[in-house]
């Protein structure tokens, strides 16, 4: 524990030059240095220019308030306490988003040949699978041990980036469908990685949930208040955001097409419900 702190006051030192490592964490101005740390990776590394730190605040009439921060990239953090205004909630957000940022720098969290020796070693222990399953990319250990492998020297916030998409992937019935076409999980594994969550993609997987909304009446709400229930539940755990916040935006996209096409002058009770549903957190 000590070295891990000594490793982040590093860090602190280096990124922040001009911040007391022993009273950054305690400053109420952390959302100037969460732009701050993410301006100076990108002057140091080359980091995306497009890279901002965006922030969100759901809409309330009265606390408790909610604020999402989503970082260059696109992991998500939210504030994990009671914030009794939408500026806590803001800096509660920030203050999660840099200790992550800042966690993301140590030598620990980068992927290296130990790291998914060790990372291949616990999901065997954690499944019905071997460790002569790392070497076939047909299952689900040598997918993963696949994947590590494909992005050797990341860090786990920029592989947690890919993993979202193959989590919404998986949630979406698009990787069990691309199966049945006889693609390997190396292949499907190699297309994605070349692509990035963005609208495009988002708007393909509303156009499945639709298709099965026509198929099963009622799932879109089924899914929808779980997804809620689960970004909340994350969110007050101090959790990595993004897969609960893009299952929410996905199901609402399905739920405001479907309301587009409906040729109906008033919503019917269930829809009503939906659209309550939209505005929960």
């Amino acid at each position: 524990m000590d070295r891990t702190l000594e490793s982040l006051r590093h860090i602190i030192a280096q990124v922040l030059p001009h911040r007391d490592p022993a009273l950054v964490f305690k400053d109420l101005n952390v959302v100037s240095m969460l732009q701050e740390f993410w301006e100076s990776k990108q002057e140091r590394a080359a980091f995306p220019s497009e890279g901002v730190v965006i922030y969100e605040s759901l809409p309330s009439p009265g606390p408790p308030f909610v604020s999402y921060v989503t970082l260059p990239g696109g992991s998500c953090f939210g504030n994990f306490q009671c914030c009794l205004s939408r500026a806590e909630a803001r800096r509660d957000a920030a203050k999660v988003a840099l200790i992550n940022s800042l966690f993301n720098e140590l030598p620990s969290r980068r992927i290296t040949k130990e790291f998914i020796m060790e990372s291949v070693q616990e999901a065997v222990a954690s499944t019905s699978g071997t460790l002569d399953d790392a070497d076939d990319p047909s299952t689900s250990i040598g997918a993963y041990h696949y994947m590590l492998e494909s992005n050797m020297g990341k860090t786990m916030l920029e592989f947690q980036e890919l993993m979202t998409i193959f989590q919404l992937l998986h949630w979406n019935g698009s990787l069990k469908a691309l199966r049945e076409t006889k693609c390997s999980r190396q292949e499907v594994i190699s297309y994605y990685s070349q692509y990035s969550l963005d609208e495009k993609m988002r708007s393909h997987m509303a156009l499945d949930w639709i298709m099965k909304e026509r198929e099963s009446p009622g799932i879109l709400s089924q899914e929808l208040r779980m997804a809620l229930r689960e970004l909340e539940e994350a969110r007050k755990a101090g959790q990595e955001l993004r897969f609960y916040k893009e299952k929410k935006e996905i199901l609402s996209l399905a739920l405001t097409q479907i309301y587009s096409e409906s040729d109906t002058s008033s919503p019917s009770d269930d829809q009503l419900s939906l659209t309550a549903l939209c505005g929960y957190h």
